[in-house]
């Protein structure tokens, strides 16, 4: 009855609106510049979960009717299909949003169309606006998520970190239990708990939390030793901004000239997160990535332990789950049907779907394969703006490892990890899942005739020489705001700010900076590509990989075009200067001082916001690897460059005036396949020419003490004396971390990682 009455109430507003007054804002909306743009963006995706708290966004939010402003879209037909939706009833605010449920999938891609579809930046304000007020919470941060990095008039604005908006995604539940006691005491401590669960207050008022990942009541097996990789919030933030840049359910209209190849990448963008999970398993004596199998239980389950923001938990998986059970046997004939489908594809060479006929059968076919698997294939100018997300076998296959989200009530969903992008990588199973998938890529390749010395050679070109500096992994810590996690009081909602700030100290992977140099030899000038890639030369159990085997756990370090001269060409390469890396990313409580302070915001996204949305980070680039050393192999090579067609090579060129650095891959600018030349079985008589070169490595894990480093310098801790935490018992297997520091050390160095 409740949500009946909201509804009412919702939809009288819209009917009652007006023609809002652009002057609203205290600025005209037409003539705001980036800078402008960019704080409106973030007061929009500000404690989302709270009613709104800006008036601004208040005052034009009530004050626009969609209804009588269909003239300012480009597309009609996508406003009366909002129109339709929200009339029959959406989402309610507070419920839980996942895009696995194919009425949200339908709801939320609606709201997108709508903000994407605005005539201009002002029409799309407004729709936001009104958005904010009346709409689910989490499918408004999606939907303006992806309208933000596909519309024109949106180039250059830095969204907030997802762990920022919506830290319960990204938080163990206690954390967040504990910010709530301490909001509830308003701060008052107590000392003793302070000390056992690691909280203390800084002389600036900042709470900071410790989690401690390798808490052992959340252990289940061996595959939670590997937490400090799949749970890492830079990780799980690369994947979720890699699904809002390449969706599975958007048309090619609504992407432009530079997002090419979008299934190509997204392939390869899966196999590479499986060969790097692959090292992190080498690193921890664990085995190779099994395949998902619906015959047998799954071996190893999960615990995400994190609750959502509606107190719902995150369902737990035990060890030995089953997979076939009469609740998900139809969703299990249906994936089994759908996969059969693509197989027998790949073996004819062709597939036949809505009246089409489909190739599979040379190099650029990848792209409709990759369709296939993670998207689906359009009618012909048949219902544009139709999603079927039941069309998409990660979807279903999800559904069957989770809790059916395929038949979920209208309102009511509890999704599994495995159902956000913000957290799939965190259950050992999406791995297993992923393997299967990406087997199916492999199977196409084997189609493909090996590569010949054609292919390989690059005439007049040797490496002469590859030199890397010594490999040495850490553990460091680093401060999350989880502000956004706790609820404002009503005098906070009026000062628009919280009067108590929340952090939360996280243990991470991280290595010391190196170098990688090349020396090539040319007897010409030429444009090349080079790419090098980081891969393994021994399995778990000490024994050497056949190199056939081998090649699909190769991760691809740095990938770049490079113009050659004749004669010696040294080619230096610094770790943090790779391609596509992010660096940790900067909080939004300081962007915002930053955005509001600076003169030249393109200066800010050249220098500090390089790859913020679609870098992977600088920290991972290495496997933890072990205090012994682990045996590695890079890989380096040069190839002549071949130029994709109707591509301007100066939109690498960072010195141009309308610079907005946001692409994911150089290589999507040379025509070879995205992993040359590990895509393809390798036949070893024609592999080896002089522009490649193998180079054995060694990558060392050391113990030693961290710091807060930067971030724990300027919020000043002091007397941060975490309480010496004993085990009661000598097992450790899952406890490779713990923190033994005295009142008596110094503060400034205050963690002993024990790796």
């Amino acid at each position: 009855m409740r949500a009946v009455v909201l509804l009412v109430l919702a939809i009288a507003a819209l009917a009652a609106g007006r023609q809002v007054d652009d002057t609203m804002l205290g600025k005209d909306i037409v003539t705001m510049d980036i800078k402008e743009r960019q704080m409106f963006i973030l007061k929009l995706l500000n404690h989302v979960l709270e009613p709104v708290m800006y008036k601004e966004i208040e005052d034009i939010g009530k004050n626009f009717n969609i209804e009588e402003n269909i003239q300012l879209f480009t597309r009609t037909e996508v406003v009366k299909k909002f129109i339709y939706y929200y009339k029959l009833g959406m989402l309610p605010r507070g419920e839980i949003f996942t895009i696995h449920v194919d009425r949200q999938l339908k709801e939320v891609v609606s709201m997108f169309h709508m903000l994407y579809y605005a005539k201009d930046f002002v029409t799309f304000i407004k729709t936001a606006c009104w958005m904010r007020l009346y709409l689910n919470e989490g499918m408004f941060v999606y939907a303006l998520t992806v309208a933000v990095r596909h519309r024109e008039d949106c180039k250059g604005i830095i969204l907030p970190p997802p762990y920022e908006i919506y830290p319960y995604y990204f938080l163990r539940a206690d954390v967040i239990q504990k910010a709530y006691l301490l909001k509830m005491r308003r701060g008052l401590l107590d000392h003793k708990l302070c000390d056992f669960y690691g909280i203390k207050k800084t002389d600036k008022d900042v709470y900071i939390i410790d989690e401690n990942t390798y808490d052992r009541r959340t252990t289940l097996n061996y595959d939670d030793k590997l937490r400090y990789f799949t749970e890492d919030i830079d990780l799980n933030t690369y994947y979720y901004y890699f699904h809002v840049d390449y969706p599975f359910w958007m048309r090619d209209e609504c992407f432009d000239k530079i997002r090419i190849r979008r299934f190509e990448l997204t392939l390869y963008m899966y196999q590479q997160i499986l060969a790097r999970y692959y090292l992190e398993r080498l690193s921890n004596g664990l085995g190779e990535i099994k395949t998902l199998t619906y015959n047998k239980p799954i071996k190893n389950g999960y615990w995400p332990w994190m609750m959502l923001h509606n107190g719902v938990q995150f369902p737990k998986r035990q060890n030995n789950y089953v997979v076939i059970r009469d609740d998900v046997i139809e969703n299990l004939r249906l994936a089994d049907a759908y996969e059969m489908i693509i197989k027998e594809a790949i073996v004819k060479g062709f597939v036949e779907v809505n009246g089409l006929r489909l190739e599979l059968t040379k190099t650029d076919d990848i792209e409709t394969l990759g369709r296939l698997i993670y998207g689906k294939i359009d009618k012909v100018d048949v219902d544009k703006y139709h999603i079927d997300a039941y069309r998409y076998l990660l979807i279903i296959m999800k559904s069957i490892l989770g809790l059916n989200t395929l038949k979920s009530d209208k309102y009511f969903v509890v999704p599994s990890v495995l159902d956000s992008y913000q957290t799939a990588l965190r259950d050992p199973v999406f791995y297993k899942l992923q393997k299967r998938l990406i087997d199916l890529v492999f199977l196409f390749k084997l189609r493909l005739p090996c590569y010949n010395k054609d292919d390989l050679y690059f005439p007049g070109v040797k490496i002469d020489n590859v030199v890397v500096d010594k490999l040495v992994t850490y553990f460091d810590d680093y401060l999350m705001d989880m502000t956004n996690a706790v609820m404002l009081t009503e005098d906070e909602l009026k000062k628009t700010t919280s009067d108590m700030k929340f952090f939360v100290r996280k243990r991470r992977l991280n290595h010391q900076p190196f170098k990688v140099t090349v020396d090539v030899l040319s007897d010409k000038t030429a444009d090349c590509v080079i790419r090098i890639f980081l891969g393994p030369k021994e399995d778990h159990h000490g024994r050497l990989i056949d190199i056939n085997k081998n090649r699909m756990n190769f991760v691809e370090l740095d990938s770049f075009l490079y113009k050659l001269v004749n004669g010696k060409n040294t080619i230096v390469r610094n770790s943090f200067d790779m391609h596509n890396l992010v660096r940790d990313r900067i909080m939004t409580r300081d962007l915002w001082k930053k955005v509001d302070t600076i003169t030249d915001f393109r200066d800010l996204l050249v220098k500090d916001l390089r790859n913020f949305h679609t870098g992977f980070p600088t920290r991972l680039l290495l496997p933890r690897s072990k205090v012994g050393g682990m045996k590695m192999m890079l890989y380096v090579i040069v190839t002549p460059l071949k130029l994709v067609d109707n591509v301007d090579l100066n939109i690498l060129d960072t010195n141009r005036k309308d610079f907005m650095m946001d692409f994911r891959s150089t290589v999507l600018l040379d025509k070879r396949p995205l992993g040359f030349p590990f895509d393809r079985r390798i036949d070893v008589v024609k592999f080896f020419t002089p522009n490649m070169k193998f180079v054995d490595v060694m990558i060392f894990h050391k113990k030693q003490v961290c710091d807060m480093k930067t971030r724990w310098n300027k919020y000043v801790l002091k007397n941060y004396d975490m309480y010496d935490r004993t085990m009661i018992t000598d097992d450790t297997s899952f406890v490779d971390i713990d923190i033994h520091t005295k009142s008596m050390v110094d503060h400034d160095v205050n963690v002993f990682d024990n790796y």
